[in-house]
């Protein structure tokens, strides 16, 4: 069950980068809000293929499902609950406002992930043998 990819680890460091250089320096209505939470399920995913082997649906749909989790956190104001709606790393982590098209961004991401190992499994054309 446990494992340590390397390429994986790599691919999700660089990811991160991304991640970060687009909070800090992208201000725009699509790349920071949307295409940055696609690609938030695609580094956690990649962050627990790393260390973890499972089925990709199995990975994927945890992801998912954690993304879900904060999302709804999100809904429920949770930081408000436990008073800490004024920690600036929490609000920036966890997010402070609602949408429903981090939702669908977040689903996207998965989609991804999935088409993605599908498509590195899958058999080439050259693979099949001619008849």
């Amino acid at each position: 069950m446990f494992r340590f990819s390397l390429s994986r680890c790599l691919t999700s460091i660089l990811l991160l980068v991304v991640l970060v250089l687009i909070a800090l320096f992208v201000r725009d209505s699509f790349v920071r809000p949307f295409l940055g939470d696609v690609l938030v399920v695609v580094w956690l995913y990649a962050c627990v293929t790393s260390v973890i082997r499972c089925q990709p649906w199995v990975a994927s749909l945890s992801v998912l499902a954690f993304a879900y989790a904060v999302e709804l956190a999100q809904y429920i104001q949770v930081l408000h609950w436990l008073g800490w709606e004024n920690h600036t790393a929490l609000r920036i982590i966890l997010g402070a406002t609602f949408d429903w098209l981090d939702i669908l961004a977040y689903t996207i991401g998965c989609g991804l992930c999935l088409v993605a190992e599908i498509s590195s499994r899958a058999p080439g054309p050259d693979s099949q043998s001619e008849q």
